[in-house]
């Protein structure tokens, strides 16, 4: 009983709370005017588009060339891991209808990525860094592979917050899809395929 007051009481704490310390992380991470760190979060941001398919395509391929068919399905399970986080923020993009920090805060943040959507929880940028890195570190399960994997993928999170585009609760969205996804994609493969 004394746990669910306590939780209870953290989350009705939190919620109230929420958006000021959203906002204050956010602007302590984006004031500072650094043009080249800031073209280099640009391009980290970018990087995330063709990181998606290489992911993909990468881990089949060398399960081919290796002709190791568990990696070649770990292949197939990333693809499929990484589509259904990219394809679930969008859908929550559009359902919340989150308008993106340097619209709400025009004063405060400032926008230094010019190329995005209306619409900003959860970040899509982190969701897909963060499922290609549960994605990679499910196929191969080697600490070489999981660390540079998140920490890639975290600074990608990172990357959208410094470019104004996203508050600190839209990049934890993204990153809760994208290793969820990825969970979810090789729990229902071991489920289906090991009965």
């Amino acid at each position: 009983m004394n746990r669910a007051l306590i939780i209870l009481f953290l989350f009705f704490t939190i919620a109230g709370h929420g958006q000021n310390i959203d906002l204050r992380i956010l602007k302590s991470l984006n004031q500072t005017d650094l043009p080249c760190w800031d073209k280099t979060m640009r391009g980290v941001s970018f990087s995330v588009y063709p990181v998606m398919p290489l992911v993909a395509g990468g881990v089949w391929a060398h399960g081919y060339a290796t002709k190791d068919e568990a990696l070649m399905r770990s292949g197939y399970k990333s693809a499929i891991a990484i589509t259904f986080a990219v394809a679930t923020t969008s859908g929550l993009k559009y359902l919340f209808n989150r308008q993106r920090p340097f619209k709400e805060y025009p004063n405060d943040i400032v926008q230094r990525d010019m190329h995005v959507g209306p619409f900003s929880f959860p970040s899509g940028h982190t969701t897909a860094a963060f499922a290609s890195a549960t994605a990679l570190s499910l196929s191969y399960k080697k600490w070489y592979v999981t660390l540079p994997s998140y920490l890639y993928a975290g600074f990608v999170g990172y990357s959208r917050m410094r470019l104004g585009v996203h508050y600190p609760s839209d990049v934890l969205g993204g990153m809760i899809i994208g290793i969820g996804a990825g969970l979810l994609t090789w729990k229902l493969d071991k489920m289906i395929n090991h009965k």
